[in-house]
C-alpha cells in the first residue's frame, strides 16, 4: 500500500514541477502566465484539499476498524473471565 501512495505522491510531484516549468518557459504575456499560475495554484489546493479528505476518511476507517476490534476482544475477555469464574465456583462447590 505504502508503494501505491508513493507512486501517487511521485505521480503528482511530477505533474505540478512539469506545469510549473511549461508554464514559465512558455511564450506568454505576463498576464497570461500570472493567471495560468493563479490557476495552477488553485489546482495544486484543490488536489491537497482532495488529498487531505482521502486522508481522514482512511484514518476514520482505521479508527473504526480498531475500535470494533478492540470491543469485540473486550467482550471475547470478558465471556472468558465469567467462565473461568463459573467453573471455578463450580470446582469449589464439589470439594
Amino acid at each position: 500500500m505504502c508503494d501505491k501512495k508513493d507512486t501517487l505522491l511521485a505521480f503528482i510531484l511530477g505533474g505540478i514541477v512539469g506545469a510549473a516549468v511549461g508554464i514559465l518557459y512558455a511564450p506568454k504575456s505576463g498576464r497570461e502566465t500570472r493567471y495560468n499560475i493563479k490557476r495552477f495554484g488553485e489546482e495544486i489546493a484543490d488536489t491537497v484539499n482532495d488529498l487531505s479528505d482521502d486522508v481522514k476518511e482512511t484514518g476514520r476507517k482505521m479508527y473504526e476498524e480498531g475500535r470494533e476490534k478492540v470491543l469485540s476482544s473486550k467482550d471475547k475477555i470478558g465471556e472468558a473471565l465469567e467462565a473461568g469464574k463459573k467453573a471455578f465456583e463450580k470446582y469449589n462447590k464439589e470439594d
